[in-house]
């Protein structure tokens, strides 16, 4: 069929390329795979039933099984390695995903499928639409699956496809571990987070007029004594009217709202959404880096947890800074470590760290200089 001589090979390098793109933006950050996880079992417990509660524990687990299964499959495509294994579970994984971007789009369940990570934002039904167009290129490989030749032998295939595996697996393993290698954010290095709480640009609106039987379009409200009726307006910029960050509020265990008070002088945030699950591993490094940096850095702790927890956790570990409270969203946000610990001079982000990789008190007074 003549029409295969195109449509074949953009179909393997649309669907093996998008799932490796899509692969390794993931694969950059494996916990927020683990979070967008969390939101979707969390939804399905309510809506489908008790059952999905069960897979909460595991979310981390299952994120990267499906993260290293989608850059396997996307090197397979481009190889044509094992067609009619690969295309029929592309078929099965991609069935799934396009009823759950459904889902979501048409019930609003999940305002973002993390589809492409916090790199690329879809909206949930920029994300249905995504996976329909994807659905038509993997139902065309399905459909001719096995008139395809391999363009590697047996065994060189299955090694580049197995080493895709392994390899993925320990760059999963080490972003875990440490932080993403590349913070797409709005709370990375080199951001003022004031500045990110405040709208790019003012709304700029188009009005839509009737006038003589004809439209008339202008960002100026022109007046009716001059023979126009108002029809309609919209917003022509609102991709660029709301603030990257639109949550973050913090408060002290007396109901004080510190928000401001953390965009002042120099700040050692210890984030730790969940004392329940927070790492120990490292928390004496925590303690002695807070201990040297006292009386030249304001150091303290943002969590979600309550009050008895918390005071149980400083006690515990002998933590004798303050505490405050944020959403629990917003601190996984912050920085992909519980605990983790970031670094801001008015405001401005100049150091993140997973807990694996805790600065000493002279890196943290070196990035203040």
């Amino acid at each position: 069929m003549i029409s295969n001589k195109y449509i074949d090979p953009f179909s393997r390098f649309f669907v093996g390329g998008l799932f490796i793109f899509s692969g390794l933006i993931k694969l950059n950050d494996p916990v927020g795979t683990q979070i967008k996880m969390e939101e979707y079992f969390e939804v399905f417990t309510a809506d489908f039933g008790s059952f999905f509660h069960y897979f909460i524990p595991w979310a981390l687990e299952i994120g990267m099984i499906l993260i290293i299964l989608e850059l396997m499959l996307g090197v397979a495509i481009l190889f044509f390695w094992r067609m009619n294994l690969t295309t029929w579970v592309l078929v099965l994984m991609m069935t799934f995903f396009t009823f759950l971007t459904f889902y979501s789009a048409y019930f609003n369940k999940v305002t973002d499928c993390g589809c492409f990570g916090d790199a690329i934002k879809l909206t949930p039904w920029e994300s249905f639409s995504k996976d329909i167009v994807l659905m038509i290129f993997v139902m065309h490989l399905f459909w001719y699956r096995k008139s395809y030749k391999p363009f590697l032998r047996d065994q060189l295939g299955n090694g580049v496809v197995i080493a895709t595996g392994v390899l993925s697996l320990v760059v999963g393993i080490y972003a875990i571990r440490h932080l993403p290698f590349i913070d797409f954010r709005a709370y990375k290095i080199g951001n003022n987070i004031p500045q990110q709480m405040m709208a790019p640009e003012q709304p700029i609106i188009e009005y839509i007029f009737q006038k003589e039987g004809k439209e008339v379009r202008d960002t100026k409200f022109l007046s009716a004594e001059d023979g126009y009726k108002y029809v309609s307006s919209h917003v022509l910029n609102e991709d660029k009217i709301k603030p990257k960050i639109t949550d973050y509020s913090v408060s002290s265990p007396e109901g004080e709202d510190m928000t401001a008070y953390t965009f002042e002088g120099n700040k050692l945030l210890i984030v730790i959404y969940n004392v329940n699950k927070a790492s120990v591993d490292n928390i004496e490094a925590i303690r002695t880096l807070t201990k040297e940096l006292e009386g030249k850095v304001d150091c303290f702790v943002l969590t979600s947890s309550g009050a008895e927890a918390m005071e149980n956790f400083r006690h515990e570990h002998q933590l004798a800074i303050p505490y405050y409270y944020a959403d629990a969203t917003v601190l996984k946000t912050i920085l992909r470590s519980n605990p983790g610990i970031a670094l801001w001079k008015k405001g401005t982000v100049l150091g993140n760290w997973h807990h694996n990789d805790t600065p000493s008190a002279s890196e943290v007074l070196d990035l203040l200089k």
